[in-house]
């Protein structure tokens, strides 16, 4: 009786066997006639990849026949690696710290003289407790920064951010004026508040003597009395016409005098490019007729630049009002916000025959 069970068993297996075989030779057919219309090398996914690792480990050398999507020896190179990778434990660590924490990290070693610690100190304040000190000095390392407070000796950015609210910069600039002996050079002293970007222009002069310089130091100091900007130091360049006077008119106010460094003209880039923009945006549609003519459109110009011109540094807005104005300004009503507005409703303020222009919204 055993023998006959034994009999149909091997029967049975024998037969599956032969499907099998004869499935399997219907689909390698398939494949050899869809193989000549397929790229002559087909790219895998990492997933693609572990799948015929998974299932081609075990087929020895049928590989050799089964295989033709890779070659058969790069099959088998894939199938040692991944034993290789099985047998040999992944590298225990912490992850890697979020990119948006490292930007911030930078970014707080940037703009102060802070050292590591304290940087993990403010992290802590905005909720960050996943850093550690290490983490931090290993950031700011791999990033060329000293993780050591106060690096360096400071730079003209650090300078500007810490004295920009008490800090003035003045410079010279010249203007061709038409005359009865001809075109003069008429020159003007600028005086600009880094802080709140606040201009003061003197009247024009052909003469910049030291009896005008001094004079000229002095209406200074009294418009800074007049408008409550608080001044510590005046910063100018090395021109000679900023005479001993000068400076001792300023410091008599109790002002301290900064002369830039030599060939450094882009500590005075705050002034000069106000210069340049009372020149290019007035005087360059301008012949001056006279030195009266001069004083107007450059006065005209700097009140416009004050009251009425949208500045992309503060985000196309106005001027913040002087502090003393900013104290005795009565509440006003909030214009209204709307998404349209009527043509009607708009005006515009014109000055210097329409070159400059201000449109505003009439009151209801």
């Amino acid at each position: 009786m055993r023998n006959i069970y034994r009999s149909l068993w091997l029967l049975v297996a024998g037969a599956t066997q032969k499907q099998l075989a004869r499935d399997l030779r219907f689909a390698l057919i398939e494949i050899e006639l869809m193989r000549p219309r397929l790229p002559k090398r087909i790219l895998l996914t990492p997933q693609e990849r572990r799948r015929l690792v998974r299932f081609g480990t075990n087929l020895g050398g049928a590989l050799d026949k089964l295989c033709t999507i890779v070659h058969p020896d790069t099959l088998r190179r894939w199938i040692r690696e991944e034993k290789h990778r099985k047998l040999v434990p992944a590298k225990a660590g912490r992850r890697r710290t979020a990119e948006q924490i490292r930007k911030l990290i930078l970014k707080l070693a940037k703009d102060n003289n802070w050292g590591y610690t304290r940087i993990l100190g403010e992290l802590k304040k905005l909720g960050i407790m996943s850093v550690s000190r290490n983490t931090v000095k290993n950031i700011l390392k791999e990033n060329g920064f000293d993780p050591g407070p106060k690096r360096g000796v400071g730079t003209w950015d650090e300078f500007l951010k810490l004295h920009a609210a008490t800090l003035w910069q003045c410079d010279f600039f010249t203007k061709k004026v038409l005359t009865i002996k001809g075109f003069r050079d008429a020159f003007v002293l600028v005086f600009l508040h880094v802080g709140t970007r606040r201009a003061f222009a003197t009247p024009a002069t052909f003469h910049p003597n030291r009896e005008w310089a001094e004079q000229q130091a002095k209406a200074f100091v009294e418009h800074v009395k007049q408008t409550g900007l608080t001044t510590e130091i005046v910063m100018r360049d090395r021109d000679g016409k900023y005479t001993p006077p000068f400076d001792e008119a300023l410091r008599d106010a109790g002002f301290t005098v900064r002369k830039s460094a030599p060939q450094s003209p882009n500590t005075q880039a705050f002034v000069e490019r106000f210069i340049q923009t009372l020149q290019q945006e007035c005087l360059d549609y301008f012949i001056p007729l006279g030195m009266q003519h001069l004083d107007l459109l450059v006065s005209e110009t700097v009140v416009h630049y004050h009251e009425e011109r949208p500045h992309q540094s503060l985000d196309n807005g106005l001027l913040a009002p002087l502090p003393k104005a900013r104290r005795q300004r009565k509440a006003k009503t909030k214009p209204p916000d709307a998404s349209t507005i009527a043509l009607s409703e708009v005006r515009c303020k014109q000055r210097l025959g329409g070159l400059l222009k201000h449109y505003y919204r009439q009151a209801a």
